[in-house]
């Protein structure tokens, strides 16, 4: 379904886009966040964003590294809504998902900025949509195969 009717000619080719930009894995601009954030000067990990004073008087500090986390979270929540469609831009997605986390890995592996303990929790939240849209893709499709 697209998001806005197009009408006339180009109508298909509008729908087909949208469905490939929806297809694009979100765990992919986390992971960009994170990148930029080493190249940037002046922010760090570590760098304290928010202090919240809690209700039994503890002060909660949010740093760069936690904001990266909770944010690679709700997109986690977001792709498993998304895995639940059927259908070639689904398989599109798992495809690129699997090739974020392939990528994750690798500089995870690689790269010295990567090597914390921050990024191997990204790399596992990759890890963990891809295994997650595979095993609701599969159990989608057993519900769709009727035996008699």
């Amino acid at each position: 379904m697209c998001l806005r009717p197009v009408t006339g000619e180009h109508a298909a080719g509008a729908c087909s886009v949208m469905r490939v930009i929806a297809a694009i894995p979100l765990l992919a601009f986390v992971l960009v966040a994170y990148n930029v954030i080493f190249w940037l000067p002046g922010i760090d990990l570590p760098t304290r964003l928010v202090l919240f004073p809690m209700p039994s008087g503890a002060l909660l500090e949010l740093t760069v590294a936690d904001v990266l986390i909770i944010a690679a979270l709700v997109v986690l929540f977001l792709e498993m809504l998304k895995s639940t469609g059927a259908g070639n831009v689904t398989i599109l997605d798992h495809i690129l998902s699997t090739g974020v986390f392939i990528l994750a890995l690798v500089e995870f592996l690689l790269v010295p900025e990567a090597g914390n303990p921050p990024f191997l929790v990204l790399v596992i939240v990759c890890l963990m949509d891809v295994l997650a849209g595979y095993a609701v893709s599969l159990r989608a499709a057993r519900r769709d195969v009727s035996v008699s």
